[in-house]
């Protein structure tokens, strides 16, 4: 109870009326830290698992509609997180590698590719959170005062790790494999999709 009393603010007289003035040890400091201590923000939404199309099933082949592929008809492979898709072109069919496309902007088409000879092992380990990442030390590189002064030359061509490559191969064999089976669906997945004057996409069936 003593120490309570001490911090315990006072009342005082001002002319007619009365302030309340708080203890020194209640007031706010003078100084504050020069750098802002960034606060975790609340969010308010809960975040729920994303729904994807029923259409969107692994092995159905999709239009890419946004991005340096738009247009490319392409496999779907895998289901990641938060709505992201895993496809692939194959590579050797229409240049498309193994890469991560949002859901959002792809067409599902009714044509199917039986993933049955694709390696299961190669699709689980490229559908892992930290196959994409870049690496950090790239990451310094490129922000490093050589990169700076290299701002007006040709930039280096980038290179595939082996392993990438390696697991790109690994999918693509099988997938060319299932595909040449199927008369014209090499040729399919090698030609773009484009719209023309007169084109209705809405009544168009995939």
């Amino acid at each position: 109870m003593p120490s309570d009393t001490k911090t315990a603010p006072t009342t005082k007289k001002f002319g007619k009326g009365q302030r309340t003035v708080p203890h020194p040890s209640q007031k706010a400091p003078k100084y504050y830290p020069a750098e802002d201590i960034p606060q975790p923000k609340q969010a308010r939404k809960t975040q729920r698992p994303t729904k994807l199309r029923p259409s969107l099933q692994p092995g159905t082949i999709l239009i890419i509609l946004a991005g340096r592929y738009r247009g490319k008809r392409v496999v779907l492979l895998n289901h990641l997180d938060q709505g992201v898709l895993l496809i692939t072109g194959p590579f050797k069919a229409n240049g498309v590698p193994l890469r991560r496309v949002n859901s959002r902007y792809v067409i599902a088409t009714s044509q199917k590719v039986d993933l049955g000879g694709v390696d299961k092992k190669v699709v689980d380990k490229v559908s892992q959170d930290g196959y994409f990442t870049k690496d950090k030390k790239s990451q310094k590189a490129e922000k490093s005062e050589e990169a700076f002064f290299k701002q007006g030359t040709k930039p280096e061509k980038k290179q595939i790790s082996s392993e990438r490559a390696q697991d790109q191969k690994a999918v693509d064999k099988a997938l060319v494999t299932t595909i040449k089976k199927t008369p014209f669906l090499l040729s399919y997945l090698h030609s773009s999709f484009t719209l023309r004057n007169g084109d209705r996409p809405h009544d168009m069936k995939f």
